[in-house]
């Protein structure tokens, strides 16, 4: 099967429209319902369901976007790392979120460096959980990245799990507690991630959400590296001892075969080790 039929169909099934479908790609409406037409005659069964003003997904339908997606991204990577690997000087890029390492990425490049393997790495600075997206379309060759997060063609390892804290304005009447717990937060067990994925939507990154707490704004629960890596005039941070755990992992494609990489991910697991020890003396 050819990637432009698979395109025509991810754009169809995106927009389940042609007419935007086909602005999309670039092309008039009539070739594309022929290719999609096509791509239903070839693989014999129905991939949308066409009405007179709807356009819906088949079972079949569904099914074939979740793996054209991936298909395309594995494709498109393919290129991205051929490309690479012909520079004169390969690398490595590793994708992390600013403030999202726990602490390890400098001893981790530090490390590296020093082993037999090592080549350049450079660092991507990314958005929240944008690791995995950048890891699948081959713009990245391994990352750092807080669990939950979408696996989908990706292997990975855990690097650290660590308590969480809650950051609060000094003066806000929860700050006089030595700990707190979900409920004194107004959250339950299953809320943490979505209230951590909403608090990081306030603000570009940890120093501007950590300048809206000062200010008497939003309580995030944070893991407890934050507290001790960024204190700041007018923020207490206290436990929370029954939030779940915060969890680092290190991520990579599973189609990677990079020697470089491997390296890389056996350093990165060396350093955690090293740093949970350390915890825990």
């Amino acid at each position: 099967m050819e990637s432009r039929p698979l395109r025509y169909f991810v754009a169809v099934a995106e927009e389940l429209n042609f007419t935007r479908a086909a602005e999309r790609l670039g092309i008039s409406p009539p070739p594309l319902s022929r290719a999609i037409r096509q791509l239903e005659a070839e693989m014999g069964v129905a991939l949308l369901e066409r009405t007179t003003h709807n356009v819906a997904l088949t079972p079949a339908g569904a099914v074939l976007l979740t793996e054209a997606r991936i298909a395309l991204d594995a494709l498109q990577a393919a290129e991205r790392r051929a490309q690479r690997a012909a520079a004169p000087e390969p690398k490595l890029i590793l994708a992390v979120k600013a403030d999202g390492d726990a602490g390890l990425l400098e001893p981790i490049l530090t490390c590296f460096a020093s082993q037999p393997m090592s080549v350049p790495v450079a660092v991507r600075l990314c958005g929240w959980l944008e690791q995995p997206r950048l890891l699948r379309q081959g713009e990245a060759d391994v990352a750092l990245v807080h669990e939950p997060f979408d696996r989908t063609g990706l292997d990975s390892e855990t690097l650290i799990s660590e308590p969480r804290v809650v950051a609060l304005a000094a003066d806000h009447p929860l700050a006089a507690r030595d700990r707190l717990s979900l409920a004194d937060l107004g959250l339950r067990l299953e809320d943490v991630t979505r209230s951590a994925e909403e608090n990081r939507s306030l603000g570009r990154d940890l120093a501007q959400l950590l300048t809206l707490v000062a200010l008497g704004g939003p309580t995030p629960v944070l893991p407890a590296s934050v507290a001790a890596r960024y204190p700041r005039p007018g923020v207490v941070y206290r436990p929370v001892p029954d939030a779940p755990p915060s969890v680092l992992a290190i991520a990579w494609p599973q189609q990677s075969r990079s020697t470089a990489t491997a390296a890389l991910i056996r350093t990165a697991a060396s350093v955690a080790d090293t740093v949970r020890g350390r915890h825990a003396a």
